[in-house]
């Protein structure tokens, strides 16, 4: 693809590393851009920088948040007993469209994956474990994606606080096996909350 312009096809070159975004739909957003008013661009531009300066990670679930605690741990009407595990933010989000679920969260942030070099210390297992050695989580619902690396991430995770005898379940399978949470429409997912099984019982499906 030939350029008259440096300055654009430093642009697109940026633009296309973003997922999904191939070059030339990269420059037909460059150029749109280009097209809108400057202050308007402006304004973008800098949202993307103050998001990328100041965006937190919570100290409690790791859900990316502007303050140290985000708002839905730090929400006095939160159960806080019942933890609900997922992968990353989008599930957060997913799972709190659907209105069906009032207690916390913890963001792994991704899964154990030996393929992709993702290892159970990659992720925010340790962090999890020490909130369950505190005693006040009563049952942990593991979220995690029907895929084989969520099926072993929640079974390695079972294992670490398997002594706490504390309550284990999963999601219904109303999700498709090898589906992303963040894909389901919210009746499916809420449902799968609401109807969660013990995490015991899906072992032996």
């Amino acid at each position: 693809m030939e350029f008259s312009s440096k300055l654009l096809e430093r642009a697109v070159n940026e633009m296309s590393q973003l997922p999904g975004i191939g070059k030339r739909t990269a420059l037909r957003l460059v150029l749109h851009m280009l097209r809108q008013p400057k202050d308007q661009t402006m304004a973008l531009s800098e949202a993307l920088q103050s998001m990328r300066s100041n965006v937190k990670f919570c100290k409690s679930c790791h859900n990316i948040s502007d303050i140290e605690l985000c708002e839905i741990c730090s929400n006095p009407n939160r159960n806080e007993t019942i933890v609900c595990v997922v992968e990353d933010i989008r599930d957060v989000m997913a799972i709190e469209n659907t209105s069906s679920f009032k207690g916390l969260y913890h963001v792994l942030g991704g899964k154990i994956s030996p393929m992709d070099g993702v290892g159970p210390h990659d992720l925010n297992i340790e962090s999890l474990v020490s909130k369950v050695k505190q005693g006040i989580i009563k049952e942990l619902i593991f979220a995690l994606s029907s895929t084989m690396e969520g099926d072993t991430t929640n079974f390695y995770i079972y294992k670490q606080i398997q002594e706490y005898k504390i309550v284990t379940s999963t999601i219904a399978r109303g999700i498709s096996v090898g589906d992303e949470l963040e894909y389901a429409d919210e009746i499916t997912l809420g449902r799968s909350i609401v109807n969660r099984i013990p995490f015991e019982t899906s072992l032996k499906l």
